[in-house]
């Protein structure tokens, strides 16, 4: 997936890295793009109305995708592999060559477990299958009698249980280079921590920074100024796709779909004058407790 990976285990089993590296190695071969032989290879190659059944694994991730849509009206669009990679800032793909004239979350139907697109459009599940694997290798370690760890994937983290000296597992949100702002602090302990942002995968078209996060409604990168957004989630899954959806949305619109879903959130603004934050109502109580 083009990331890496770590965990801390308190009184980790000698064999727990196998397991956990099987987790890691399924997740790869249902929903990597840049895998040819993986489910979601395979099913952007598949003729356009051609119904095909889905891993149960994945199938579960593309519905979460798809209600994501729903509710943040397209902000977040798991169907968008084709406008990704046309921007560069994923594999080439089979299929995907459709417009962005219609959202293309709306091409991919769904039946029990087949599913089936109805247009040429790519799914990609980059927003949420790095907190998918998250939350399965957290299921993981829980099913091996593990209570206590932190598990981390290309940024993405979940909490359990306690360290050793009966502290909580303290993490810092990432700070963009180059803006002065107080270290978000929290312990993740039953909760996951997602962040998107512009200075992690970008490339400079002149004075312009060209941020991976493409907006479905424009089929364009996003417009500058969002540098970065980090979601506190029960779901690490959740966390990954909100976060992606907020920041294609904006400091307005997206903190405002934030608020209304009682989301803790925190989104930074690059301006003139420096960084801007904001802040959603939850996350500002769940920091003053």
């Amino acid at each position: 997936m083009g990331t890496t990976w770590s965990a801390r285990i308190v009184n980790p089993p000698a064999d727990c890295q196998p397991h956990v590296e099987a987790v890691l190695a399924a997740v790869i071969g249902e929903m990597s793009n840049w895998e040819a032989g993986s489910d979601i290879s395979r099913f952007n190659r598949s003729p356009i109305g051609q119904w095909t059944r889905l891993p149960p694994a994945m199938m579960g991730v593309l519905r979460a995708g798809l209600s994501m849509a729903r509710l943040s009206n397209g902000a977040f669009d798991p169907a968008i592999g084709g406008i990704v990679a046309r921007w560069g800032f994923g594999p080439a793909l089979a299929g995907g060559s459709a417009t962005a004239s219609v959202a293309p979350w709306t091409c991919i139907e769904l039946n029990g477990d087949r599913a089936r697109r109805t247009a040429d459009v790519a799914l990609d599940f980059s927003g949420i299958a790095k907190g998918y694997a998250v939350d399965a290798v957290a299921a993981c370690l829980r099913s091996l009698g593990l209570p206590n760890f932190l598990v981390e994937i290309g940024g993405e983290l979940r909490g359990e249980g306690v360290k050793p000296d009966i502290q909580p597992w303290w993490v810092d949100a990432e700070v963009p280079p180059g803006l002065d702002l107080p270290t978000l602090r929290v312990a993740l302990c039953g909760l996951s921590m997602a962040s998107s942002g512009d200075y992690r995968r970008y490339r400079m078209e002149g004075d312009r920074r060209l941020s991976h996060s493409i907006d479905p409604a424009t089929g364009a990168p996003i417009a500058e100024g969002v540098a970065a957004v980090t979601v506190l989630h029960a779901s690490a899954m959740l966390a990954d796709a909100w976060a992606t959806a907020i920041t294609v949305l904006g400091a307005d619109r997206g903190m405002a779909l934030a608020t209304r879903h009682n989301l803790a959130a925190r989104l930074i603004l690059r301006t003139e004058t420096g960084a801007q934050e904001y802040m959603t109502p939850t996350l500002a109580a769940m920091l003053a407790d």
